[in-house]
């Protein structure tokens, strides 16, 4: 099946960037420019200002560790189906990496890729979306991708923090595994191409860190307990109490 826009495989160029501020920022600085090619990595050997999702900073020891952006053109998706993106990506990201390390890797909503408590990545998928009179099309995404693959040692404010050499005891050659992701990203991005998102979102479920388990949530200022459900179409995170709700990104804080 042919890829939209000239696309024969994500991660195909792969630049390596000696240091950037942020490679997200740098993947968006080529498009504004119209310098990015759909398809595009971005790889960093250090990122000084990293950036996660809600506005938090992604710290990470310079040579040791995965960061990289893709740059896409998911002019085949609505934007109002941003979520299949992420869950794609998410879902590569973590059954990739479960090759290399311990099968018990989950994602946590909406797309951080977790170890038993521990944040091993996460991911940033940053959208510019062309304004038209009835409905802007998604022109442009760039998909961040921070994990720790080398680094031993963390900043202590950084809150549950885990690499796979720390989990497996082995090292790694970050820039091999930046490639191979890649790839396995393409494979689910060609299944998006193929409208085979419930079948990812299917996979993503299954593996949605805290199913079926207890947490602590905080909305606004009310602090509750709910059992994690699923993750919906569109991204929406449904838990049950007393009764069943759902919630959009950003609206909910994991206590525990």
């Amino acid at each position: 099946m042919p890829l939209p826009s000239g696309i024969s495989l994500l991660g195909t160029p792969f630049i390596e960037l000696p240091s950037v501020d942020s490679t997200n920022n740098y993947a968006l600085e080529q498009i504004h420019a119209n310098l990015a090619q759909p398809g595009t990595c971005y790889f960093a050997h250090e990122q000084t200002s990293g950036r996660g999702q809600r506005g938090k900073s992604w710290a990470t020891e310079k040579g040791m560790n995965i960061i990289l952006s893709i740059v896409l053109k998911p002019d085949f998706l609505k934007p109002f189906q941003q979520f299949q993106l992420s869950a794609s990506v998410a879902v590569a990201s973590r059954q990739f990496f479960s090759h290399y390390g311990h099968q018990d890797l989950k994602i946590k909503w909406p797309n951080d890729i977790y170890w038993q408590d521990q944040k091993l990545g996460g991911i940033l998928i940053e959208n510019i979306i062309a304004s038209k009179p009835k409905g802007g099309n998604w022109d442009w995404a760039v998909v961040g991708i921070g994990i720790n693959i080398n680094q031993a040692n963390f900043a202590e404010e950084l809150k549950n923090p885990v690499s796979l050499k720390q989990i497996t005891g082995k090292s790694f050659d970050q820039i091999k595994m930046a490639k191979e992701l890649c790839n396995s990203i393409d494979q689910f991005y060609k299944m998006l191409m193929n409208n085979e998102a419930s079948a990812i979102l299917v996979v993503y479920n299954r593996n949605l860190y805290k199913r079926d388990q207890l947490v602590r949530l905080k909305k606004g200022n009310r602090i509750f307990s709910a059992n994690i459900k699923e993750v919906t179409p569109t991204g929406q995170l449904v838990v049950q109490h007393s009764i069943e709700e759902q919630f959009n990104f950003g609206e909910i804080e994991w206590l525990t």
